[in-house]
């Protein structure tokens, strides 16, 4: 199972995951929306098992959260929302959903330093007030009333992001320590006895010997080349 990024050609397909599991449906330009807005946030689950025949042939996604960054929080402090999460029933109990969430929470924190996420559920919806609750830690902090269009009820969740920005706290401070390390170990090395080749210049050489530009080379120039008779002979014809 593969997961990564929303592309704006899966729209489709998980628009037919959505009407295949979920009572509340979208319009295919809210899930364009969400994709070319924060294209950070929303996932897909791609059954590799199957991969498409030919380049023409669309990929098998069994799963998909829809997310936002809420543009004008009402209470002021940066948030997240999931605005649809499904999973097809041929691929379920297997983690998919809670890894669809996780990699959305994750890139909340790290693109757009969400403090929480929110999200809203059907009160009869157990299977995922359980993903929610007892898997993901989230809490519900109110019940709307007749939220959902056929009346009923939703149970308004919350999770605080916090342990998501000290992970990565941790992570770039563990980079930074494996950073210092490699560069320690490398200037330990530096004085170790390494041979380094031929000196340059005049470093190393035996100064009794001299440098290879001190050493006087013999040559023969003048007569002894018999350029001295050439210019005698030109000169004697005028």
């Amino acid at each position: 199972m593969d997961i990564r990024l929303l592309r704006s050609s899966d729209i489709p397909l998980i628009q037919h995951a959505n009407l295949e599991n979920l009572p509340e449906n979208y319009f295919l330009k809210y899930y364009l929306y969400h994709a070319l807005s924060w294209p950070q946030l929303s996932y897909v689950a791609v059954d590799v098992s199957r991969p498409p025949k030919t380049p023409y042939d669309y990929p098998k996604i069994v799963g998909y959260v829809l997310a936002k960054m809420e543009e004008e929080p009402a209470d002021g402090v940066q948030h997240g929302h999931i605005t649809s999460l499904s999973v097809m029933r041929t691929h379920r109990r297997l983690g998919i959903a809670e890894k669809l969430m996780r990699q959305s929470q994750q890139a909340m924190v790290e693109t757009f330093g969400g403090h929480y996420v929110s999200l809203h559920v059907r009160v009869s919806n157990k299977a995922a007030i359980h993903l929610y609750r007892d898997t993901l830690g989230f809490k519900t902090e109110k019940t709307e009333s007749k939220y959902y269009a056929d009346g009923e009820d939703a149970f308004c969740m919350k999770l605080e992001l916090d342990f998501i920005r000290e992970q990565l706290r941790e992570e770039e401070d563990e980079g930074k320590d494996k950073k210092k390390k490699a560069l320690k170990e490398g200037e330990e090395g530096e004085g170790e006895d390494v041979d380094e080749g031929e000196a340059v210049g005049d470093v190393g050489r035996d100064p009794a010997k001299g440098s290879k530009a001190d050493q006087k080379i013999k040559v023969k120039v003048g007569r002894g080349l018999g350029v001295g008779e050439l210019i005698e002979k030109d000169e004697s014809k005028h």
